[in-house]
């Protein structure tokens, strides 16, 4: 018998108690965004460090300038890797109330079809579920063996649902204590109920305001029409000349950094067996709107975007009013893959609108964020033994999947750490999370606690 056999009997003789402790910390209304509930996320992070130490953790609340830090230390046979596991216990707001088929914060076990059993409420998948699932698999091997596989750090952040104003001073504060061998981030989903997933890639972010100004007020259009300058066809223009007729940005030098996915990924994605009807037909569209000849799934987590995310400029109320806006802006937002520096995709974006901007008019820029991509070794030796590890507890084997979005951590520990991060979640497209009525599959919350284990495991072999 292995070490691993009698922890996955214990989880499963012990999942009732794993529910009611879980259910005992969604019910503590940890809101980061809004202050009235800093006490609750105070108590959240208390909560978490004394179920650490009835394990046997060294844990503690580390107070930041916002909501508290919970850090926690468990020693590991010599020569075992050292694990940095992360996870948030801050939750989003509930608004708005009367969507939310019960309290968001009393939290149940519900049968949502036959066979399939639900756990309700804020924080049920994101991330609270999620984080947990962990914190079960490692009381569990405790509680047999004695000990842990390998050395664990715990952080848990309270601010992760609204900007983790304190995450990265926390971590280039103590650096030396948080770093690693590499981090366990939960964070994520799996592609279906019966299929894990890794996420191997993540696209970065640049966020860009541009404020493109003529008059030095509005004009009327009728004295002025034909002659003064408008800043929201200059505007327009200058958005239009970003791609070209096959969806292919023309920022000079954007593309720089930016590597073809190799084929045996590609085809890995292929077998999937998303199209661009599965996959848009949801939200009522059917063409794909990107770089032409390029799947759906690779053009959303491996190739960059160009996205406007809103325009502002003259009369907007009811009615008419034949104005020329003295200015106008947008909102840009840029998506990275592979290698591509936001620093340079920034000012890339800058020129390229100073270049076409009429002698008389100003620009004024205000930077909203910027991140680089994350894309892990696809030959990774903890990538294998995980995707091996969660093929042996799901139905189906597990994928190795990219993500559009961005989860800033993984860059942060990256940049701050040094390290690289294995994003292993079990969360489903249809959790609701940021939305009423969330929840999170009870196998999910079982099968998630087992799957950590077998990791665990894998990762000491």
């Amino acid at each position: 018998m292995t070490a691993l056999n009698p922890v996955l009997d214990r989880l499963d003789k012990n999942l009732d108690q794993s529910l009611d402790r879980l259910f005992d910390l969604l019910k503590i209304k940890s809101i980061s965004t809004d202050p009235a509930f800093s006490a609750d996320c105070r108590k959240a992070a208390e909560w978490l460090v004394a179920d650490l130490k009835s394990i046997g953790f060294d844990a503690s609340v580390r107070d930041t300038p916002g909501h508290p830090m919970v850090v926690a230390h468990h020693d590991g046979p010599a020569g075992a890797p050292h694990v940095l596991f992360y996870g948030h216990y801050d939750v989003q707001p509930v608004d708005p109330l009367n969507l939310w088929h019960d309290d968001p914060f009393a939290p149940a076990l519900k049968e949502i079809e036959p066979g399939r059993k639900v756990i309700t409420g804020r924080g049920s998948s994101d991330d609270k579920g999620q984080l947990m699932t962990f914190v079960e698999a490692c009381r569990a091997w405790k509680a047999e063996h004695g000990s842990l596989p390998c050395r664990i750090t715990i952080l848990f952040e309270g601010e992760e649902e609204s900007g983790s104003p304190s995450l990265k001073p926390f971590l280039d504060a103590n650096a030396k204590e948080l770093k690693a061998d590499f981090a366990l981030v939960c964070d994520t989903g799996m592609w279906d109920r019966e299929t894990p997933a890794i996420s191997t890639a993540l696209r970065g972010l640049v966020g860009e305001e541009v404020v493109i100004k003529a008059a030095d007020r509005d004009l009327h259009s009728g004295e002025f029409g034909g002659a003064a300058a408008n800043p929201i066809r200059i505007l327009a223009r200058i958005l239009a000349d970003i791609h070209d007729e096959n969806s292919h940005v023309t920022i000079p030098g954007f593309y720089d950094g930016v590597e073809e996915t190799p084929s045996q990924v590609l085809k890995s994605w292929e077998a999937l067996g998303e199209t661009a009807e599965t996959f848009l037909g949801p939200i009522g569209l059917s063409v794909p709107s990107g770089e032409k000849g390029r799947s759906v799934l690779e053009l959303v987590w491996a190739r960059p975007t160009a996205e406007f995310n809103g325009i502002n400029g003259g009369y907007t109320g009811k009615g008419f009013k034949t104005v020329i806006a003295a200015e106008a802006s947008a909102k840009v937002s840029f998506r990275l893959v592979h290698k591509q520096d936001p620093n340079k995709i920034r000012a890339a974006f800058r020129k390229f609108v100073e270049d076409r901007l009429p002698a008389d008019c100003s620009v004024e820029f205000h930077p909203h964020g910027g991140s680089p991509a994350i894309q892990l070794s696809y030959d990774s030796p903890f990538l294998t033994k995980a995707k091996n590890a969660l093929s042996d507890e799901w139905p189906k084997p597990a994928v190795m999947i990219a993500m559009g979005g961005s989860i800033p951590i993984v860059g942060d520990f990256q940049n701050f750490l040094g390290m690289e991060s294995l994003l292993v979640g079990y969360g489903l497209s249809d959790d609701r999370i940021h939305s009423p009525n969330e929840k999170y599959d009870l196998s999910s919350f079982h099968k998630g606690q087992r799957s950590w284990a077998r990791i665990l495991d894998a990762l000491t072999r």
